[in-house]
């Protein structure tokens, strides 16, 4: 597994962006209203992001993904040139906020890099559904996508993508299309941030205070509690719930990143600790990064990205030519 190399200039960044960082408010929701109005100002902030996206050369089309007479939104982003594979990106925002929007400038970049097209998913939002409904939206997207839904990208490997809550979404859609093996096996890889995968709480979650970064640190496990209403805490560690403590047979290979200062930092290396015992794992320890660290503007957050570029080629590789990965007899 390739080490990642941070300089000392690039940690000294990491340092000074998170002093700015301890005096921004933390990520609490106790109530409906502070949801839709964080919502509100993002759905502000992103106007004229199609625009932006043509700027970019790349083209942005919503589609309705269905099975079994389900349908979920999706928004689709594709560059100019040829189409090497097709990502599922799941977004993140604590299963309460964001939208498929909110990744364009991450989703940009990686079309760049990697000649993908990206299928994001406008999966429901807790608190106007209970939380197995927007893991249903996520696999119905997933089938959707897998199963044909786009003629046009027909036989080409598929990444399924996600960050923080959208983490945990990923890894409990991959877990739930163990039901369909055909399905499953067309996964390339599987890239995941400092996602959430036990709903209990892992160590690291139990123990966080007031000093975490972005995220309020006392609230955490009380907050998990609330997405499973009724249920004791070994009832929220079963999967697809808590996908920690799922089957992980068949699953594609993955990539995993948290930061050593993210309060959910056991969540991955527990599951990738897991992960390995089934499929190739790499898996990242991000010196001095907070939870949301991929979108700072930092040199660290570069390059991580460029990692996450660089293992995903190496993948469409291996899908490309699956002789080369394999040893001689």
């Amino acid at each position: 597994m390739p080490a990642l190399h941070f300089d000392a200039s690039a940690l000294d960044e990491a340092r000074r962006f998170n002093r700015k960082l301890a005096w921004a408010p933390r990520f609490r929701i106790r109530n409906r209203v502070t949801p839709l109005l964080i919502q509100g100002l993002l759905r502000l902030s992103q106007l004229g992001g199609d625009r932006k996206m043509a700027r970019a050369g790349i083209d942005v089309a919503w589609q309705t993904a269905h099975a079994d007479g389900a349908t979920v939104p999706v928004r689709i982003l594709r560059g100019k040139g040829p189409v090497r594979g097709v990502v599922l990106d799941i977004h993140g925002g604590g299963w309460v906020i964001g939208n498929a929007q909110m990744d364009d400038d991450l989703n940009a970049a990686m079309i760049a890099a990697c000649g993908v097209a990206v299928v994001s998913v406008e999966y429901r939002l807790f608190g106007a559904t209970p939380l197995q409904g927007l893991m249903d939206d996520c696999l119905v997207a997933a089938r959707w996508l897998l199963g044909g839904g786009l003629p046009e990208y027909a036989g080409l490997p598929v990444f399924v993508m996600g960050e923080s809550a959208g983490g945990h979404l990923a890894a409990a859609t991959l877990q739930r299309l163990q039901a369909w093996p055909a399905l499953l096996h067309r996964i390339a890889g599987a890239v995941l941030y400092y996602g959430v995968y036990d709903l209990a709480g892992t160590p690291s979650v139990r123990s966080a205070g007031p000093e975490t970064l972005v995220l309020h640190g006392p609230d955490m496990a009380s907050a998990m509690a609330m997405l499973a209403p009724g249920l004791d805490e070994t009832a929220r560690r079963t999967a697809p719930l808590s996908p920690l403590y799922g089957d992980l047979a068949g699953m594609p290979p993955a990539l995993l990143f948290a930061g050593t200062l993210d309060p959910l930092r056991d969540d991955t290396l527990l599951m990738a600790q897991r992960w390995r015992q089934v499929a190739d794992a790499e898996s990242h320890l991000v010196p001095e990064a907070p939870h949301g660290f991929i979108r700072f503007p930092t040199r660290m957050a570069g390059i991580v990205q460029t990692r996450t570029h660089a293992w995903m080629l190496e993948k469409l590789a291996v899908r490309r030519h699956p002789a080369a990965a394999s040893p001689a007899p």
